[in-house]
């Protein structure tokens, strides 16, 4: 049995995120619950109305349908990612929280987790569609966090010199604020 996940995240990993400026790095727990996000990942998720998980955002926010152009394929990711998680350590008391809500609150979520897909994600092309600077085509990296089980950093990488590597950089300068961060 794994121990339980850290529920902060450390200084230097704090200090790690904020030095991603071109692109979009945040932390999840085992239940997808935003642990922290650097300026630039809290621009990117603005169209939703909590930005607090992201099991919880896929599904119930609708929002979430025009942001994931391909909703199908990362609403499944989001399930299996988190029977993974369950998998890994089966009794941390949000995940279960977390999924015997989505499984009360949507059909689909109930609906994908009576499936058995489980992984794990490490690397995933991502196409999103932001209402502010359009479609992104990104890439997904997960990794995990030593020293805090169940934590995943994940940065949402463009490629270098494309339209969606701009259009990161301009939401980051219509989205600069100070002080505010999860």
């Amino acid at each position: 049995m794994c121990p339980a996940p850290r529920e902060t995240v450390t200084r230097p990993l704090r200090q790690l995120l904020d030095g991603y400026t071109a692109a979009p790095a945040f932390v999840l727990n085992p239940a997808k619950d935003v642990m922290a996000v650097n300026p630039l990942a809290e621009a990117l998720f603005a169209p939703f109305a909590t930005a607090g998980n992201l099991a919880r955002m896929t599904f119930l926010d609708p929002a979430a349908r025009r942001f994931f152009r391909r909703w199908d394929r990362f609403a499944e990711s989001i399930v299996a990612g988190l029977r993974h998680a369950g998998g890994l350590d089966p009794d941390y008391p949000r995940l279960h929280e977390v999924v015997g809500s989505l499984r009360a609150e949507s059909e689909e979520f109930a609906a994908l987790w009576a499936s058995p897909t489980v992984y794990g994600k490490t690397q995933d092309p991502t196409e999103l569609e932001h209402p502010d600077v359009g479609p992104l085509a990104l890439v997904s990296q997960s990794f995990d966090v030593r020293g805090a089980a169940g934590q995943l950093l994940v940065v949402y990488q463009p490629e270098p010199g494309s339209r969606s590597a701009e259009a990161l950089a301009l939401l980051g300068s219509l989205h600069a604020h100070p002080g505010k961060r999860a």
